[in-house]
């Protein structure tokens, strides 16, 4: 094993295989949304909400450009939050070192959460918080004993939603083939184009639709914090960021296009999995039960990639900060791992199981967890603005792993972000989230304008 050196860390072992990133790139790109929000996509935004993916999946394969560029230029770092505060200046990048890692904390929350009502499928009797600190325990052992573990756990997560979606690609396209008819109608293609409408349920929802969308790419940068740790990641990263695309347009695109051939889209519930309802038409009785399965998966494995995502950004965190209370997570196991930053990131996100037996805090958590949500759009505005400053830096690498046209793309994915952000206030059901959001900008944006303007050494 080769090691590597971060600017303000010590070595960080490289252990995760090519294999294990490939899967990895690719399970944080299909999210629980694919699967059990689908038919409330496609109730939005009808046929169009191919443009939608599309168009998303473009502006984030920019966004993840920036960052392989970024850290091909510099693949010591643990996080890519480490480059706002390089280039933009330490009290931006104090903003976003806590603010991001914040947000992934309670993005575990949620995902927890989600983790024990999945479970509670099979066993109803089962309290919430002792499924959430059982789960939680097996897959901090699993980050806490070796990355290479870490990445093994994550390739079979992936390979259970790869297959789940290849199966429904397959049925799909053999119910077409086959002339197989629907209690609404015969599978054929031409459903997908059959009174094709770029707002068929006006302006407003083909909007929230990207919304929807929007939130279900979040975390696909989590492969990025991959690449301290992986081997010869300068090999490695730019496959599993090219491949993005190639990703989204066939696990995306494709899932969306058969579930729309084989059910008129002005017929598909938008309060049901359509992939239960294929399964289920396909002949498998257990079909309920079995995407339960794949997205319970899917939230362990969003799980799993928190905890090995946020207590990376916090080992980098607590050499970005003179207090006290961080010196201790600085530290590195013998197998090269950050286990304080480990054991504190599983603590924080098992604040989840607490809450899960104090009804009176439930609406507040939702309301947290929505409007942290909402942060992860001003942190991918941040990194292409410290990309911009670092095109423009003597660390430019010019021979390095390259954005393709950035002096356009670049621009236009931060106005894209920002676009998003604005219409979350036009919608009544984000509109909360996004105010509590914009009060943490504002009073936590206040107290980093108080840090030195430069980080120390």
């Amino acid at each position: 094993m080769s090691e590597t050196t971060e600017d303000n860390g010590q070595p960080a072992k490289r252990g995760l295989q090519n294999r294990h990133v490939q899967l990895i790139a690719i399970g944080g790109t299909i999210g629980t949304g694919l699967f059990m929000g689908a038919g409330n996509s496609i109730h939005y935004a009808g046929p169009a909400i191919l443009l939608v993916y599309l168009t998303i999946g473009l502006f984030m394969f920019v966004m993840m450009r920036a960052v392989g560029e970024l850290l091909y230029a510099d693949p010591t770092q643990h996080t890519f939050i480490t480059f706002i505060t390089r280039y933009i200046g330490n009290r931006t990048g104090f903003f976003a070192r806590w603010s991001y890692w914040l947000t992934i904390v309670f993005m575990g929350m949620a995902e927890l959460t989600a983790v024990a009502k999945y479970i509670q499928y099979w066993l109803p009797g089962m309290p919430s918080w002792l499924i959430q600190i059982i789960m939680l325990v097996v897959l901090t052992s699993v980050n806490l004993v070796a990355v290479a573990l870490y990445g093994e756990t994550e390739f079979w997560f992936a390979m259970i939603k790869i297959v789940a979606i290849l199966a429904l690609i397959v049925t799909g396209i053999i119910m077409a083939l086959t002339g197989f008819k629907t209690p609404v109608g015969d599978v054929a293609f031409s459903n997908v184009w059959q009174h094709l409408s770029l707002f068929p349920n006006g302006v407003g929802n083909f909007i929230n639709a990207f919304q929807m969308v929007m939130f279900a790419f979040v975390g696909m940068e989590f492969i990025g914090m991959t690449t301290a740790e992986t081997d010869n990641p300068r090999a490695v990263l730019p496959k599993a960021i090219n491949q993005i695309p190639w990703r989204i347009l066939f696990f995306y695109l494709g899932a969306l296009f058969i579930i729309m051939t084989i059910y008129p889209w002005q017929k598909i519930p938008a309060d049901q999995s359509p992939f239960v309802m294929v399964f289920q038409l396909a002949g498998v009785k257990w079909a309920a039960a079995l995407i339960n399965f794949v997205v319970l998966t899917s939230a362990a494995s969003a799980l799993n990639s928190v905890l090995f995502s946020a207590s990376r950004n916090f080992y980098a965190l607590s050499f970005q900060s003179k207090s006290a209370f961080l010196k201790p997570f600085r530290k590195m196991s013998k197998t090269q791992l950050p286990t304080n930053a480990v054991l504190f990131t599983a603590l924080m996100v098992g604040f989840s199981a607490v809450i899960s037996v104090v009804p009176a805090v439930t609406n507040a958590f939702s309301f947290v967890t929505s409007a942290s949500t909402d942060l992860f759009l001003m942190i991918y505005i941040l990194i292409l603005i410290a990309y911009m400053k670092y095109r423009k830096s003597d660390r430019y690498m010019p021979d390095g792993f390259l954005v393709i046209a950035p002096r356009v793309l670049v621009p236009l994915a931060i106005v894209f972000f920002a676009f998003i952000f604005v219409t979350l206030f036009f919608n009544p059901d984000s509109r909360v989230p996004a105010i509590g959001a914009t009060l943490w900008l504002v009073i936590f944006g206040w107290i980093a304008s108080r840090q030195p303007k430069t980080l120390k050494k």
